[in-house]
């Protein structure tokens, strides 16, 4: 089914979807809740959109006002496809598209600071949880106040513990339950004293 930019400067245009069975790009309806959740925040924000897929979210988050976006994914075809829908949009200036293991790139400190993370891998594989210990691991993702938000299946979802970053709302659509964390004003855990942060 395709899929569109639903609001700000390039409301309207419609996105490629990548070719084959690899993706699941996220619903309009889902996409337009999760961004008047953000509302205005999204202005002037750094995003991350990991296992980016068609780009929906970042480039949506171009859009509405965000300053930049970085998109990682493993795909060549979704690599391909980010830079046709950033092509489409007019939105390639604000845009840094990575070919990469998400994974691999989280064991490394970032280049910069990232406003809000937003990961959406392929489901029932666990990598969500794989994404969000990573995070959780290395501080430096985390300054106070990074949102990090996570689409699964309802059926992954499974208590979790961590230290740097706090679960502070979520919401279901169906199919697609939204995750939002955010990282402690404090790195300290509020239960044990924490070990050597550099």
């Amino acid at each position: 089914m395709p899929i569109r930019v639903i609001g700000g400067s390039a409301k309207g245009r419609q996105l490629k979807l990548v070719p084959g069975d690899s993706t699941r790009p996220v619903m309009d309806r889902v996409k337009e809740s999760l961004f008047n959740i953000i509302g205005q925040d999204i202005v002037g924000a750094t995003i991350l959109d990991l296992f980016a897929g068609t780009g929906s979210v970042g480039i949506e988050a171009l859009s509405r006002g965000a300053a930049k976006a970085i998109f990682v994914d493993i795909d060549r075809r979704a690599i391909e496809t980010i830079h046709e829908n950033l092509k489409r949009t007019r939105l390639a200036d604000k845009a840094l598209v990575r070919q990469g293991n998400a994974l691999a790139i989280l064991k490394h400190p970032p280049a910069e600071a990232y406003h809000i993370i937003y990961v959406a891998p392929p489901q029932y594989k666990g990598l969500w949880l794989e994404v969000l210990q990573a995070l959780d691991s290395q501080p430096r993702w985390l300054p106070p106040g990074t949102l990090v938000i996570v689409q699964i299946d309802p059926s992954e979802a499974q208590p979790l513990t961590l230290k740097h970053l706090e679960a502070v709302d979520e919401r279901r659509y169906g199919n697609t339950l939204l995750w939002f964390f955010e990282a402690l004003e404090s790195s300290t855990p509020s239960t044990q004293p924490e070990e050597n942060e550099p």
